[in-house]
């Protein structure tokens, strides 16, 4: 076969194909065009509900000290772990103190994934903590579970004084030296 017998040939094979292939891509496929089906929330609202469900179940599983439903909010890799602490002198299901109170106090994405910030009210004997921890919540596949758990920054302070106490004295504004 001469160049151009060649050349033909292949423009040929390839017209032929070109429809098998448009078709195969889902061009042409004689569907109207519809448009995709709208999740039912935004991946932002998914990733942040789920990430809260998925914590707020651990808190709950904290609070009534049910180690399986604690285990099973977290991801895989940290299962191991979780089963040496979780009921060690410092793990989050320690027998020598109750959690009276604990709550989701925000939501936000972070490097690794949400980033969930919680305040636990912690009850040793008479004495209640309360800490801030944030749980990192990240996508596996389908599912979503704790990737993490670290200690939260403490609420910043707020810039107004205490409320005074009704009928003290007002303070007294500081004067300069030599007036």
């Amino acid at each position: 076969m001469r160049p151009t017998h060649r050349r033909l040939a292949a423009t040929v094979a390839g017209l032929v194909l070109l429809p098998v292939a448009l078709v195969g891509c889902g061009i042409g496929d004689g569907a109207e065009d519809e448009p995709p089906a709208k999740p039912s929330r935004a991946p932002a609202e998914e990733a942040a509900a789920r990430s809260r469900e998925r914590v707020q179940a651990y808190l709950d599983a904290m609070t009534a000290k049910d180690v399986a439903a604690g285990r099973s909010q977290l991801c895989a890799l940290l299962h191991d772990g979780f089963d040496l602490a979780a009921t060690g002198p410092n793990g989050d299901f320690a027998d020598h103190f109750q959690v009276p109170e604990a709550a989701i106090t925000d939501i936000r994405s972070g490097p690794l994934g949400q980033e969930v910030s919680v305040s636990v009210s912690v009850t040793a004997g008479k004495r209640t903590v309360a800490r801030p921890l944030v749980f990192t919540v990240t996508r596996q596949g389908s599912d979503w579970c704790i990737a993490g758990e670290s200690p939260g920054t403490p609420a910043a302070p707020s810039a107004s004084p205490p409320p005074r106490p009704e009928g003290s004295p007002l303070p007294r504004p500081k004067q300069s030296p030599g007036v």
